[in-house]
């Protein structure tokens, strides 16, 4: 879920830049005025500048509610967690233990 919601991202912050470069170039070869052209520019800009803090905005939103997941899925399986852990250090334990014996018996 999280992968696409980069990749939709990514997709959305190219399309963007890709607009603006586009509209930077109409204003740029169009037949009007200096001033005419950076107002335009200006406009665009803060267009451009509040679909980010837009994107910014859902993108923390996003990265918020995937670190809430993952909080939800280590408290819910925080015991099952625990005794995997615990089932391990004791089978380690235990298998410390054999070759400890099989080193005694051959010495």
């Amino acid at each position: 879920m999280a992968d696409e919601r980069g990749a939709s991202t990514a997709v959305f912050l190219a399309f963007l830049s890709g607009a603006a470069m586009g509209a930077v170039m109409g204003l740029l070869l169009a037949p009007q005025t200096g001033s005419e052209s950076r107002d335009r520019l200006r406009g665009y800009a803060r267009r451009a500048e509040t679909d980010l803090r837009d994107l910014a905005g859902r993108a923390g939103e996003a990265f918020e509610e995937v670190v809430g997941q993952g909080k939800e899925f280590v408290e819910s399986n925080r015991s099952a967690l625990r005794e995997a852990f615990d089932a391990g250090r004791e089978a380690m334990k235990r298998e410390r233990g054999r070759i400890q014996d099989e080193g005694t018996e051959r010495g």
